[in-house]
């Protein structure tokens, strides 16, 4: 009873404790600082929210306990990738922003297969993957490309910085509602219906599963562990959450990772304007590497 009722304290105290203005700023810092995501002070009564529920989970009084925590050995160790989670967001859908997915099997892919031929399999990366929408849309479109072009092989390496996201994105599994935007036919061959009919969730095809490996990675390295160079890069409507200098500089290693020739798909709000990276622009935010 006493332990209930102390429980309830903190959890009434909690409610009730404030970020201030010195939270905020030490906090936004230390975050952009860590993954580069700039935090505007329009974002800090999200970011308390979010916030609160780490507090909540190491049963902390204050976000200055918090950020005092992040500094201390076992916050640097563990609780980065934890505070991460909760401060990113992470909005994605199957075959968002079809055109690209239009552009790459009409125009990218017979290009670089007219330059490259089918002796070797074809790198794409889908950066910043979030819970697997993006990467398995990929999957489905480049399987359905290998099926009008002999000896086409591929691989798709999917990251993101939240490691919660993965999670889904390796379990490939999703509400029926999710997969609408896939048409029917790769429906069919790509999807698999639980066999408990009462829940109305599907599941990515174990063959097209084996085609994309998940991993953690986190922009602000210096080195991203990529060996070889890629073909295709998408990066989404992640550098929206940038700096102007965050920004230039990423894709700067992007261009580094890209094989000449290669192509890069960014975000429709994204632009690449008066940077100064090695690429040409092929259409509404395509790049092709020089």
């Amino acid at each position: 009873m006493a332990e209930a009722a102390r429980s309830a304290s903190y959890y009434l105290k909690l409610t009730e404790t404030v970020m201030t203005e010195r939270d905020f700023k030490r906090l936004s810092e230390f975050i952009y600082s860590v993954c580069g995501i700039k935090l505007v002070p329009a974002k800090k009564t999200m970011l308390e929210g979010r916030l609160r529920k780490r507090l909540r989970a190491l049963h902390l009084n204050s976000f200055d306990d918090y950020y005092n925590y992040l500094l201390s050995p076992n916050g640097l160790s563990g609780e980065i990738v934890h505070m991460t989670d909760v401060v990113t967001t992470n909005k994605t859908d199957f075959f968002r922003e079809p055109g690209h997915f239009d552009f790459m099997t009409k125009e990218a892919l017979p290009e670089l297969v007219d330059a490259k031929g089918t002796g070797l399999p074809y790198r794409v990366w889908s950066a910043g993957c979030s819970t697997g929408e993006e990467p398995y849309t990929i999957a489905m479109v480049l399987s359905e490309y290998a099926l009008d072009c002999s000896g086409f092989r591929f691989s798709i390496l999917a990251t993101d910085i939240s490691t919660r996201v993965l999670d889904t994105a390796m379990s490939a599994v999703y509400e029926h509602s999710k997969v609408e935007p896939v048409p029917m036919e790769m429906r069919k061959r790509y999807l698999l219906k639980s066999k408990d009919k009462t829940r109305r969730l599907v599941r990515i095809a174990p063959e097209l599963r084996s085609l994309v490996t998940f991993r953690r990675l986190n922009f602000m390295d210096s080195d991203f562990g990529i060996r070889g160079l890629l073909d295709i890069i998408f990066c989404r409507n992640v550098l929206i959450y940038f700096d102007r200098p965050t920004q230039e500089r990423v894709l700067r290693q992007f261009c580094d990772h890209l094989s000449p020739g290669g192509y890069l798909f960014t975000g429709h709000s994204e632009t690449l304007q008066n940077m100064k990276l090695p690429v040409e622009q092929m259409a509404a935010t395509v790049y092709r590497r020089l």
